[in-house]
C-alpha cells in the first residue's frame, strides 16, 4: 500500500530539503507581484532560485559528515547537457541570453538531482501538497479575478492569477492536477477529504475560467487517462479501502463543485467583453468549440503562431547542426520571417520543441527530446510491467508520468518549459520517476547509478552553493532594479502624453525623470529589449527623436536584426537631419529585408528628407508602374508630393488608393477635390466631381458631417 497523503506538518517541514521545495512550489504560483514595475516571471524565477540553492545549501550540510553513497540517473544529463552548450554558445552567440539560458539550466539540473536525492516514498507527500497548495492560492486569485473583478495583479490577458497571463496559469494549474489527484486516492478518508476534493473542483474551474485551448485539451485526455489509472492501481490507493458513502461524498463534491462553480457568471467587465461566455463552463466549451471554426487557422491566435512555427522551421533548416545559440531565438527569428514583417511576431516560438531545436541543434536538442520521449515509453512500459511489492511504485508513476505528458502537450502552443513554475514542474517530475528507478533498482547505464561520497565533496559543493546564492542575490537585485526603472519609465513617458495636472510635477520635470530612469535601467540591462523600445516610441510619438535614438540605439545593439528598430532609427536620424546615420540604418533595413515595400518606401522618404525630391519622385512612380505598392507607400507618395508641391505624384498617389483601397475612399475623395480645389492647381470642375464622389463613398451616418467639411464654394453645387 502506497503511504497516505497525510498533511505535512509545516514546523518540520522547513528543516528538510523536501520541505523547502515544499515550500517553493507552493509560493511560486500563489505569490506575485501587485505591480507592474517588477514582472511576474522575475519574482517566481528568483523563488525557484532561492528555493533550490536553499535546499541544496542544508542538504549538503547535512552531508557534511557523511560517506553514504548519493544516486545519479541519467536524465540529469539532459539539463546539464543543454547548460553545456548554453555556456559554450556564450562565447559566439548572444551572450546575455546564453548565460540566462546556461543558469536556467543549472537550476533545473540542482532541483532534478536534489529531488532523486531527498524524495523518499514517505516524504513526496510533502512536496506534492507543496505543489497542489500552491495551485489551488494561484485558483483562488484567477477565480476572483473572474467572478469579483479582482485587481490586485496586473493583467495582460486575465484571469491569469499571478502569472500576468492566463495562458501561463492554465499550463502550470492543468500539469499539477495529477498530483492532486494522487493525493485525494491516497488519502484516508477524515476532516481533509472533502477540502481536498472541493479545492480540486476549484482548480478544474479555474482552469476552464481562461479558456486557454491547449490546457482544455489537456484536461479531456487527462480524464480518461486518470480513470485507467485509478481502476488499474485501485488496491495501491487508499480510495480502494473507502467505504461507498465516502467515495460518493467524493464524487459528488467533485462533479457538483465543478458544475456549480463553472456556472457561477463573471462579474469582470473585461471577461464579458471578449463574448466567449460568462461562466467557466460555458467560456471551456465555446474556446474549445473554436478550434473548429476556419477562421481560427487564418485569422485567429493559431494563425499567428503558424507564422512562428514556420519561421523557426526554416531556421532549424538554416542551422541543423549549431542552431543559433541558447536563447537566441528571439535575436534571429526575423531573419526567418516573411518579407512583408517588420516587427518580430513574439519572444518565444511557442513551441517548446521546435525552439529547443533552433536554439542547440539537431544533434544536441534532437537528441535530449529523443531521450525525453524514449524514457517515457520506457518508464510506461516498465510501471505497466509492475508485479508484486514493486507494485507500491506504480501509482505515484504513473500520475507523475501524466503530468509529464500534460507538460509536454501545452508545450506544443507554448513556452511553458521558459517560465519558471513548470520548468519547476518539469525537474520533479523526472526527479520522481528518477528516485522511483533507483528504488527498483533499475541498474542500467541510462537509469540509477551510485555515487561514491566523501565529506570533502560536501564541503566543496557548500562552498560552490554560496557563491551560487551569492550571485543569485546579485543578479535578482539588477534585475528588479532594471525592470523598475524602465517600467517607472514607461509610465512616467505615458503621462506625458495627457494634459498636464495641477498637482503633478511640471512637464519639464517628468521628462527629466523619464530620461532619467531609461538612462539608469539601461545601464544596468540594456537587453530588456521590449521595454526600452515602449519608451523609444513614446518619445518619438512626441516628436524627441534626440532621445528616442540613443534608446533605439541601445536597443539594436542587443537585437540587431529587427527591421523596425532599424527604421525607426533610420526615420529619427533623418527628422534630427543626421542623414548619413540614416542611410546607415537604411543599409541595415535594406539587409534585413531588402524586397520588402517597407523598405522601398523608407528608402523614398529618406531621399525626400535628404533633399532629393525629384529621385523619390522618380523612385515612386517607377513601383507605382510596376503595381509595388503597399497602403504605406501611397500614403508616402501622397505626403511626399503634397510636401514638394508635386501636384501629379499627389494626385496619382490618391488616385490609387481610391482604386486599390475602395474602404478608404470618401477620404481619398475629400483629399483629391482639396488638391484639385487648391489655387496651385485650380480645377473647380475635378474638385466638385471629387467631393460628390466622396459624399456618395461616406457611410449614411457621416454623410452631413462629411458635407459640412466640404470648402464652402462647392457645398451648395452638391
Amino acid at each position: 500500500m502506497h503511504p497516505p497523503a497525510t498533511l505535512p506538518s509545516p514546523a518540520r517541514a522547513l528543516a528538510t530539503p523536501v520541505g523547502i521545495l515544499a515550500v517553493t512550489m507552493f509560493l511560486v504560483p500563489a505569490a506575485g507581484v501587485p505591480s507592474e514595475l517588477v514582472l511576474q516571471d522575475t519574482l517566481k524565477s528568483a523563488l525557484v532560485a532561492f528555493g533550490v540553492l536553499g535546499a541544496a545549501l542544508v542538504f549538503f550540510w547535512q552531508q557534511r559528515h557523511h560517506t553514504t553513497p548519493l544516486q545519479w540517473h541519467g536524465l540529469v544529463w539532459l539539463p546539464l547537457v543543454l547548460m553545456g552548450y548554453a555556456l559554450g554558445s556564450m562565447a559566439w552567440s548572444h551572450t546575455y541570453l546564453a548565460g540566462v539560458e546556461a543558469i536556467r539550466w543549472f537550476l533545473l539540473a540542482l532541483l532534478l538531482w536534489l529531488g532523486l536525492n531527498t524524495l523518499t516514498r514517505e516524504n513526496t507527500p510533502t512536496l506534492l501538497w507543496g505543489v497542489h497548495g500552491g495551485a489551488v492560492v494561484a485558483s483562488l486569485w484567477a477565480a476572483l479575478q473572474f467572478w469579483l473583478d479582482l485587481g490586485m495583479f496586473p493583467q495582460a490577458a486575465l484571469p491569469a492569477a499571478t502569472f500576468i497571463n492566463r495562458n501561463f496559469f492554465a499550463e502550470y494549474v492543468v500539469c499539477t492536477l495529477p498530483f492532486s489527484v494522487y493525493l485525494l486516492a491516497t488519502m484516508r478518508p477524515s476532516r481533509w477529504l472533502p477540502l481536498l476534493a472541493g479545492t480540486i473542483a476549484l482548480n478544474v474551474v479555474a482552469l476552464m475560467m481562461t479558456g486557454t485551448r491547449s490546457a482544455l485539451i489537456a484536461l479531456w485526455v487527462l480524464a480518461p487517462v486518470f480513470a485507467m489509472i485509478l481502476l488499474r492501481y485501485r488496491n495501491q490507493f487508499a480510495l480502494g479501502k473507502w467505504s461507498g458513502a465516502v467515495r460518493a461524498l467524493v464524487g459528488l463534491i467533485l462533479v457538483a463543485g465543478i458544475w456549480g462553480l463553472g456556472s457561477i457568471p463573471s462579474g469582470n467587465p473585461k471577461v464579458i467583453a471578449e463574448n466567449t461566455g460568462t461562466t467557466a463552463l460555458e467560456r471551456s466549451f465555446v474556446r474549445t468549440a473554436s478550434m473548429a471554426k476556419p477562421t481560427e487557422y487564418t485569422e485567429g491566435s493559431f494563425s499567428i503562431r503558424s507564422v512562428m512555427w514556420k519561421a523557426t522551421a526554416r531556421m532549424v533548416m538554416a542551422h541543423p547542426w549549431t542552431g543559433v545559440g541558447a536563447g537566441a531565438w528571439e535575436v534571429q527569428i526575423p531573419l526567418y520571417q516573411n518579407a512583408s514583417t517588420t516587427l518580430e511576431t513574439d519572444y518565444y516560438a511557442h513551441n517548446e520543441f521546435l525552439q529547443l531545436l533552433s536554439e542547440y541543434g539537431l544533434p544536441i536538442g534532437g537528441l535530449c527530446l529523443a531521450v525525453v520521449f524514449a524514457y517515457m515509453l520506457i518508464a510506461a512500459g516498465k510501471t505497466w510491467q509492475l508485479q508484486g511489492a514493486e507494485l507500491q511504485e506504480a501509482p505515484l508513476r504513473a500520475l507523475t508520468l501524466s503530468s509529464l505528458l500534460t507538460l509536454l502537450l501545452v508545450s506544443n502552443a507554448g513556452f511553458p518549459w521558459h517560465l519558471a513554475s513548470c520548468g519547476a514542474l518539469l525537474a520533479v517530475c523526472l526527479a520522481l520517476l528518477a528516485g522511483s528507478d533507483a528504488r527498483l533498482g533499475y541498474q542500467q547505464p541510462f537509469f540509477a547509478k551510485v555515487l561514491r561520497w566523501l565529506p570533502a565533496y560536501s564541503r566543496a559543493a557548500l562552498a560552490l552553493l554560496v557563491c551560487c546564492a551569492a550571485l543569485a542575490i546579485y543578479i535578482t537585485q539588477q534585475a528588479a532594479a532594471a525592470e523598475y526603472k524602465l517600467v517607472h519609465a514607461i509610465t512616467l513617458a505615458e503621462s506625458l502624453r495627457r494634459p498636464q495636472r495641477a498637482d503633478k510635477p511640471p512637464f519639464a520635470v517628468r521628462k527629466a525623470q523619464v530620461l532619467t530612469y531609461v538612462r539608469e535601467g539601461v545601464a544596468i540591462n540594456p537587453h530588456y529589449r521590449k521595454l526600452t523600445a515602449e519608451v523609444a516610441e513614446i518619445l518619438a510619438a512626441g516628436e524627441d527623436w534626440g532621445n528616442a535614438v540613443w534608446i533605439l540605439e541601445s536597443t539594436a545593439a542587443s537585437r540587431p536584426n529587427v527591421p523596425a528598430i532599424w527604421t525607426g532609427l533610420a526615420m529619427g536620424h533623418a527628422r534630427l537631419g543626421h542623414h548619413e546615420l540614416a542611410q546607415q540604418a537604411l543599409q541595415q533595413v535594406q539587409r534585413l529585408k531588402p524586397d520588402a515595400l517597407s523598405t522601398r518606401t523608407l528608402e523614398a522618404i529618406l531621399l525626400s528628407r535628404a533633399g532629393h525630391d525629384e529621385q523619390a519622385t522618380r523612385m515612386l512612380n517607377t513601383y507605382f508602374d510596376q503595381g509595388a505598392f503597399d497602403f504605406d507607400m501611397i500614403q508616402s507618395g501622397y505626403a511626399i508630393g503634397y510636401k514638394t508641391h508635386n501636384w501629379s505624384l499627389a494626385i496619382r498617389s490618391l488616385e490609387l488608393r481610391i482604386k486599390t483601397w475602395p474602404d478608404h475612399a470618401a477620404d481619398g475623395y475629400f483629399r483629391l477635390g482639396k488638391l484639385y480645389a487648391d489655387p496651385a492647381v485650380q480645377d473647380a470642375a475635378k474638385a466638385l466631381a471629387a467631393f460628390k464622389a466622396g459624399l456618395n463613398a461616406a457611410p449614411d451616418e457621416q454623410k452631413e458631417n462629411y458635407r459640412h467639411q466640404v470648402p464652402a464654394p462647392y457645398q451648395a453645387r452638391m
